[in-house]
């Protein structure tokens, strides 16, 4: 049988597209304040659901016993815990369910001889990063468990930035399947892109600390941060010391991701405008006409939901549009790269 035919590949682009569910659920989990409503880990057990009176009553009561419900949620009755506990649950079996997916077809694709050595090595970076991404969902959920009725930003961070790169090298796996061939137009064109992943990723990051400590529910304007001015006193006066506001304060985190945003949009174009006088094949140009464009919505998407104040449905969406200009990157390199 053919080693890394296509079904190793509809296999990892099985997984590209979980990773990208989960991540949505984990938006409206995020953006719903439903992460903390589970306060326990079961990794069998929890998998269902409370399925009668009694054991909603228990899971309620579990939960009454944390700052979430003593600090913000003392005025909630079962109902709304069951709403916020959906959500939770939700991204947790999901969660589960990806681990399935990418472990047991690995094993089959293992024994039956159809992978090559080097996707088993892959694969196997595959599976630590996904044992590590759920490490990272409980040590996040585990922090808004103790005083602090909400999760570390800095562990928020770190858990959605995984999962971006999860899908990132899972995605590029599947891509060194499908397109074996490459041909390198120009290194330091190839450069360009590796250095405007890294600005990206960067963003991503910021934009994780943005939602981590609510910090897109101030400063509703643009393009200004606040009427006639760039940068709002505030982003240098709320923490001690001065850099501190660019990492834990809410105005200047959100100053740096507005600000990355920017760069990130001039980045493309440049690359993009770099691209023009070059010779490309054709699925190389496409490639980076899609980014250009995907980073125009993406950009447009953040100011929308900025101006709004964070409405759910404009947050996931801002955060769908991240995931697919990370697509967008990472299949430009791919296309750029020996």
């Amino acid at each position: 049988m053919k080693k890394d035919n296509k079904k190793v590949i509809y296999w990892l682009l099985t997984g590209c597209m979980l990773i990208f569910i989960m991540v949505i659920i984990g938006g409206i989990t995020r953006l719903t304040h439903s992460g903390l409503s589970i306060s326990n880990y079961k990794l069998i057990s929890g998998t269902i659901p409370p399925m009668s009176d009694v054991e909603w009553q228990e899971a309620f009561d579990l939960y009454k016993q944390y700052p979430e419900y003593q600090k913000l949620n003392t005025h909630f009755n079962l109902q709304d815990f069951k709403d916020i506990y959906f959500w939770e649950w939700l991204h947790r079996v999901i969660g589960r369910f990806i681990g399935i997916v990418f472990f047991i077809p690995f094993l089959y694709f293992l024994i039956t001889k159809q992978l090559t050595k080097p996707t088993i090595k892959k694969s196997i970076i595959l599976m630590c990063l996904g044992a590590f991404q759920g490490f990272l969902g409980w040590y996040m959920v585990k922090s808004g468990l103790v005083d602090n009725p909400d999760v570390s930003h800095y562990r928020l961070a770190a858990h959605l930035t995984t999962a971006f790169l999860t899908f990132a090298y899972t995605f590029w796996v599947a891509l060194d399947l499908i397109f074996p061939q490459k041909k390198v137009v120009s290194n330091s064109f190839r450069n360009l892109i590796r250095f405007g992943l890294f600005i990206l990723i960067i963003q991503i990051i910021y934009g994780a600390f943005v939602a981590g400590l609510d910090a897109g529910f101030i400063h509703n304007h643009w393009p200004m941060m606040s009427e006639g001015k760039f940068m709002h006193q505030t982003v240098y006066i709320e923490q001690n010391p001065i850099y501190k506001n660019f990492f834990e304060g809410k105005s200047g985190v959100q100053f740096i991701h507005r600000t990355l945003a920017y760069i990130v949009v001039l980045f493309i174009i440049i690359i993009w405008k770099k691209s023009r006088k070059l010779q490309l094949l054709k699925i190389q140009n496409n490639a980076i006409n899609i980014l250009l464009l995907v980073v125009i919505i993406q950009f447009l998407l953040g100011v929308f939901t900025l101006i709004f104040q964070v409405p759910i449905w404009l947050g996931v969406a801002h955060q769908v549009g991240a995931f697919f200009l990370l697509s967008a990157m990472t299949f430009t390199l791919h296309r750029f790269t020996k």
